[in-house]
Parts: structure tokens; C-alpha cells; sequence
């Protein structure tokens, strides 16, 4: 029997009274953590996506990439930085990709130049994988082509570092932590922003640079210093060479401005400061304390990457 339209308007939102809303609330919860997939070069990588519940779609979204440590994963990631809660609070997508290793969800590494473990042994190409990423969310999210920044720690950092030069297309600025940039050619197409943090004693990777003093890996590896990515990225991004330098207790700050395009790039040495992300958690339960400097990373980080969106569209 055929219904009336009114009683099928009647019984729609009876329906929705009952269950606590309109009938198609109940699509699929976009709001918090989500993990995926995707096959890059025959291997299946992993990643934990987290969506702010003010997320609709309805405009362009930046988008935050936060690499892991050596021997970290994605779930640590996103404890150490809480990069999730400043993506609450400030409105950006945030990602967490997981590297690779001989288990699938722990103990993993990216392959960074010289650097780290099983991706390094395998070499793995993780710039492919993250390119791979940005284009699958870029697909089922509304996101601003403009605004995609990567960050990550340790050798977390140094691929920062390496994606800075291999995916000038897409990313805007990397904020590299306690990370060293030891890739053998750096060519990016176009300006990069880039935000580092280092400690000035840092054991795993030395700000001066040189084999560090505490390792893991099977790997041994001699890391360029902090001074020869700075002057590697001004000198690419046209900025002055004259530093503009401040202090803030103990964390000393350089900052290179008027580069082409509005790119910038800044430096935070946390003096005595370890390896560690600069007011996060301890990667280890034996790791260095974070604490030391009195600064925020995450909110230091966002505010720049907030400010320095890629020039033009794509």
C-alpha cells in the first residue's frame, strides 16, 4: 500500500524523534581517530588519521604530518606531540604515518638518506609512500593544497628534512626535531619554510654534528650538523643572511626572514636541552626530559606552519 506524502513526513521525523536525531545523522562518524592503508611499491603502509570534530568539509583544511621517531610508531607519535589536541584546538587535519620494519606495528624506521634501520636495509622509498598519502587524503578530504606541512622527530626529522627536498610540490614547511639533514642532493623545485628544533646536548644526534654518541641502530651513520641544514635552507630560499637572534631563557632563537616567495626559516637550539620534543612526552620511558627550555614545539610549530602557507595554488 502506497503512503501519503504527509504521512511519510508524519512517520520521517517520528522515526527521527526516536532515534535522537534526523534519520541521516546516522552516516558515518568522520570526528576522531581512524586508521589506514594504502600500497605503495607492493607494500601495504599504515597510517592513524585524526579528524577534529569541527570538520564538515565544507572548506579547505590544512593538513599536519607528524613522523615518528626510530623504533616508534604512529600511536607514539601522536602521545609524544599531542598534535591532536592543537588540531582540536586550532583546526588543521593531522597524520601520523607508520614506517616500516620486521614487525608491523612497533620498532619501525624510515629510510631518511643514512638513516634508520630496516628502511635504510630495505630501501625503502617512504618520500614515494608520503606522496602517496597526501594525494589519497587530498581524494576524501577537503584539503588545502597550500597548507601541507610535515614534522616529525628524530629520524622522524631528518626525513622532514628529506621530504622538504624530494616533495617541494606539495609541502609548504617541515619543522624538523632533534633531526639532521644528511641527504647526499637536495634539489626542491620550489621554496620550503622550515622551523628546527635541537638540543644543545643532544647524544643520538649531535648538534655539531659528527657519529653520534648514543645509537640503536646496526647502522652506523655520521650526522651533518644543525648550522649546515640552516645554511643549506637560506641559501635556497634566498632569505638574509643576517639572522635575527633572541633569547628566551633557554632556548636561543635565529630567525632568517625576507625569503623569496614569503618562505622563512628559524632556528630553536635548546641549550642543554637532549633528545627529546620540546614540552611534549618522553619518546622513552629512558628518554630525555622534554621539559627543558619551557617551550611548546607543537604550538610554536603550528603557529608557523600557520603562517607560512605555499604561495600560489596547485
Amino acid at each position: 500500500m502506497k503512503i501519503p506524502f504527509f504521512w511519510r513526513v508524519v512517520l520521517f521525523f517520528c522515526l527521527a524523534a526516536l532515534v535522537g536525531g534526523p534519520v541521516w545523522a546516522e552516516e558515518e562518524e568522520v570526528a576522531g581517530n581512524h586508521e589506514g592503508s594504502l600500497v605503495v611499491d607492493g607494500r601495504t603502509r599504515t597510517y592513524l588519521l585524526h579528524v577534529p570534530s569541527a570538520y564538515d568539509g565544507s572548506r579547505p583544511w590544512a593538513l599536519v604530518i607528524v613522523l615518528h621517531g626510530g623504533g616508534g610508531n604512529a600511536e607514539n607519535a601522536q602521545r609524544m606531540t599531542g598534535f591532536s589536541d592543537e588540531a582540536n584546538k586550532k583546526g588543521f587535519l593531522v597524520v601520523y604515518p607508520n614506517g616500516t620494519g620486521r614487525l608491523p606495528d612497533r620498532f619501525l624506521t624510515w629510510n631518511a638518506g643514512n638513516c634508520c634501520g630496516y628502511a635504510l636495509e630495505h630501501n625503502v622509498d617512504d618520500a614515494a609512500f608520503i606522496r602517496a598519502l597526501i594525494g589519497k587524503l587530498r581524494k576524501e578530504y577537503n584539503i588545502d593544497a597550500k597548507a601541507v606541512y610535515v614534522t616529525g622527530i628524530s629520524n622522524g626529522g631528518m626525513l622532514a628534512y628529506k621530504l622538504g627536498c624530494e616533495l617541494s610540490d606539495l609541502v609548504a614547511a617541515i619543522a624538523p626535531v632533534a633531526g639532521a639533514m644528511n641527504v647526499d642532493v637536495c634539489m626542491p623545485m620550489e621554496p620550503v619554510s622550515v622551523i628546527a628544533f635541537h638540543g644543545t646536548e643532544d647524544r643520538h644526534v649531535l648538534y655539531e654534528g659528527g657519529w653520534p654518541l648514543v645509537y640503536y641502530d646496526r647502522y652506523e651513520r655520521k650526522d651533518n650538523s644543525v648550522a649546515h641544514a640552516m645554511e643549506y635552507w637560506v641559501g635556497r630560499d634566498a632569505c638574509d643572511t643576517r639572522p635575527q637572534e633572541m633569547e628566551r631563557g633557554r632556548v636561543k632563537i635565529k630567525s632568517w626572514p625576507f625569503c623569496v616567495q614569503g618562505a622563512a626559516v628559524s632556528l630553536y637550539s635548546i641549550i642543554g636541552g637532549g633528545h627529546a620534543w620540546p614540552g611534549g612526552t618522553s619518546e622513552r620511558m629512558w628518554g630525555d626530559p622534554p621539559e627543558i627550555g619551557g617551550i611548546s614545539a607543537t604550538d610554536i610549530i603550528w603557529d608557523f606552519f600557520d603562517r607560512h602557507p605555499k604561495k600560489g595554488t596547485r
